[in-house]
């Protein structure tokens, strides 16, 4: 699939079916996370997989969505803000933008892979940094589920124009 396909396929799922996720498939889609650029290539990110059924029943509180509960497998993106790239100018950490790069790495990777993933950040972080036991300087930034979508119809995708958001030369309204 080309990659103006693939943009144009990948959509937010959340209904999917109960079938587990090959494990050669999830390191696929790891490993796309892992060759995610990152400021200064520090690669301060950390996957934690959650799919073992003990394990996914509770975690599922951390988000209170009834179809998050059907995902067959979660994973939790972690940055480590003790290995992140700052910005000498005013110290800003560039954690959550190597994460988010990973993330669109690993979203692109499942939906080449026929898997369907929904990026939440909307979730209870301490409830979350509880569960894992997670360290102060490792964050829990955002939660991707996935699975095989349950539903073939994808949504229409709404987009501003190029109008709207492009800027030649200078920023304007």
């Amino acid at each position: 699939m080309q990659f103006s396909q693939l943009i144009l396929q990948r959509y937010s799922v959340r209904s999917y079916q109960q079938m587990p996720v090959e494990k050669t498939e999830l390191l696929k889609i790891l490993q796309a996370g892992q060759y995610a650029p990152s400021a200064a290539n520090k690669q301060p990110w950390h996957f934690i997989v959650v799919q073992e059924q003990k394990n996914h029943e509770q975690f599922s509180e951390i988000y209170h969505r009834n179809w998050f509960k059907n995902a067959p497998v979660y994973i939790v993106i972690c940055a480590d803000h003790d290995q992140t790239w700052r910005r000498q100018e005013d110290g800003k950490s560039h954690g959550d933008i190597d994460v988010a790069i990973a993330i669109d790495h690993m979203t692109l990777q499942a939906t080449e892979l026929g898997l369907g993933t929904c990026w939440i950040c909307n979730f209870f972080v301490e409830k979350c940094r509880d569960f894992f036991q997670l360290p102060q300087h490792i964050e829990p930034i955002a939660i991707l589920s996935l699975g095989y979508p349950a539903d073939e119809k994808r949504p229409d995708k709404q987009r501003k124009s190029l109008e709207e958001i492009v800027h030649w030369e200078k920023f304007s309204l």
